[in-house]
C-alpha cells in the first residue's frame, strides 16, 4: 500500500472543503461505515491540494 497521496481530482481546497461540510450536514453529525470512508477520502484529497491551494494565495 502506498503512502503517497496523490489528488484525486483538480478541485481546489475550498470546494473539496465545501463537500466535506455538505457530508457533515447531510449525515445530521454522526456517519455510518459508507460516510466514514467516504469522509476519509475528502480529507485526503483536501489534504493533497491544500498546499497547492496556499502556495497560489
Amino acid at each position: 500500500m502506498s503512502t503517497t497521496v496523490e489528488p484525486l481530482s483538480e478541485r481546489s481546497a475550498a470546494e473539496v472543503n465545501e463537500e466535506i461540510r455538505a457530508l457533515w450536514l447531510r449525515s445530521g453529525g454522526t456517519l455510518t461505515g459508507e460516510q466514514r470512508e467516504e469522509y476519509r477520502r475528502l480529507v485526503l484529497e483536501w489534504a493533497a491540494v491544500a498546499p497547492q491551494s496556499a502556495e497560489a494565495a
